[in-house]
């Protein structure tokens, strides 16, 4: 399976529809290291008069929420056969669900959890350290983690 291929199924997963002008952005992007949504956005607008600057502005949300890309290596397409595995976490609710989160999706649930009980402002999340509390769930998974993201 292609790169371009790997994306379109991620983004369907996601529940994103696949448009002619989100297959123009994933083509540009694919074949060009682009540095900001401003290049990004000048190159579709070559191609398609019509694109805007928001669904460019989209479009890099929606690829970097399913770990395709990467803000901190300036757009370069980071998607590869193994990179759902070990990537993220898996979250064991008390009725036994199992909730896997990409590490992409599982910083934005803390970020946002963090932002709404007041703990962050203009701040992101560097990292993160798990201390098991006694319970015996922590105690299996051993005494700390740290998680970079």
């Amino acid at each position: 399976m292609s790169r371009k291929e790997q994306i379109i199924e991620k983004l369907k997963e996601n529940g994103c529809r696949i448009t002619k002008q989100r297959l123009m952005l994933i083509d540009i992007i694919l074949e060009d290291d682009c540095s900001s949504c401003k290049e990004i956005f000048y190159k579709a607008s070559k191609a398609d008069h019509r694109i805007g600057v928001a669904t460019v502005y989209r479009m890099i949300n929606a690829l970097e929420e399913i770990g395709a890309i990467s803000r901190k290596n300036m757009y370069k397409v980071e998607c590869s056969d193994d990179s759902t595995k070990g990537d993220g976490c898996e979250i064991i609710l008390d009725d036994n669900t199992i909730c896997r989160l990409s590490s992409v999706k599982w910083n934005r649930v803390v970020q946002e959890g963090m932002k709404r009980c007041g703990y962050l402002k203009d701040q992101k999340v560097a990292g993160i350290r798990i201390q098991s509390g006694g319970t015996d769930a922590g105690r299996k998974a051993g005494t700390a983690q740290r998680i970079k993201n």
